[in-house]
């Protein structure tokens, strides 16, 4: 698993909010939601995101949240609609409008298939902490061509069939993964996503994601990659802006924090998972990190 592929594992769709909307002007939303990532695709027509971003028919933006933004036909249209966190879709004035403007198998708007705007909006419901390093390196707004997958996307989520939420699901997270990668591409970086690419320490990363509850020690970790402890430490150190050890805790502490947000998850099956030899030893670490114990932020 590469440095991206394991960051993008915590932010993956599962059931994820998804529609296509159809708009004839005048139109604006003001999106309160809370939602963590959002993709927004222009299907045909246009639409702004606040007073200076134009998308126009093929583009996507990824909106990285909780902050509040308005998406409208153009500039300067106030908002008739809020949507609140679970998706509640409103009045300025707090009055529902969801099932009034609902068009269809997840379609909605205010008018018809021949609407001058149809986008697709596609929002990710929870961050997991291993998405949190993802999520920070992103500016608060991405615009870029989204290709055919938009084209797809739009084709299916009108279909209502056995598996379709999965299908959905899917594709959402291959339009966020292309996206991302292009902008990863085109962009400054930070450290730990340069420092895939070299060719011993991005190696020895991808071994502590995928085997994070072996008992990594620096000298291991060198032998596995075919250098010196020093110049591994060394080399880590200068690239990923951390440790060897500092940065698999921070890995460890992550993947506890997603799985003990899971159905039946016990501290101690969590703890065998990422490396803790204990329940004890993964309740030190976790609230020393954290400074709440597994079991206060499984409640929380």
């Amino acid at each position: 698993m590469d440095q991206l592929a394991a960051l993008l594992d915590g932010p993956r769709a599962r059931g994820a909010f998804l529609l296509r909307a159809h708009l004839d002007p005048p139109w604006s939303m003001r999106v309160q939601d809370e939602a963590p990532l959002t993709l927004v695709a222009v299907v045909k027509g246009e639409a702004w995101i606040g007073e200076s971003t134009r998308l126009r028919p093929g583009e996507v933006a990824v909106v990285r949240g909780p902050q509040p933004y308005v998406v409208a036909d153009r500039p300067g249209t106030p908002p008739q609609v809020v949507i609140h966190p679970g998706q509640r879709c409103t009045t300025l004035d707090g009055q529902s409008l969801f099932e009034s403007m609902l068009l269809g198998v997840r379609t909605w708007g205010n008018s018809g298939a021949g609407g001058a705007t149809a986008m697709l909006v596609g929002t990710y419901q929870l961050e997991g902490e291993v998405s949190r390093r993802l999520l920070d390196a992103l500016p608060q707004l991405i615009v870029l061509p989204g290709g055919p997958l938009i084209g797809l996307l739009g084709q299916e989520v009108v279909k209502d069939e056995p598996g379709q939420e999965t299908v959905l699901d899917r594709l959402l997270d291959l339009l966020l993964i292309s996206t991302l990668r292009t902008w990863f591409a085109e962009h400054e970086t930070p450290a730990w996503y340069r420092a895939m690419g070299d060719p011993v320490v991005g190696r020895a990363m991808r071994m502590l994601h995928d085997d994070p509850a072996r008992a990594w020690t620096v000298a291991a970790l060198a032998a596995e990659v075919g250098v010196s402890r020093a110049s591994l430490a060394r080399r880590f150190t200068d690239l990923v802006g951390e440790p060897p050890m500092s940065y698999l805790t921070d890995w460890r502490l992550a993947l506890a924090a997603d799985l003990l947000r899971e159905p039946g998850a016990t501290v101690g099956s969590v703890a065998r998972k990422v490396g803790y030899g204990t329940p004890f030893a993964l309740s030190a670490a976790f609230k020393r990190v954290r400074g709440v114990s597994p079991q206060e932020y499984k409640a929380g």
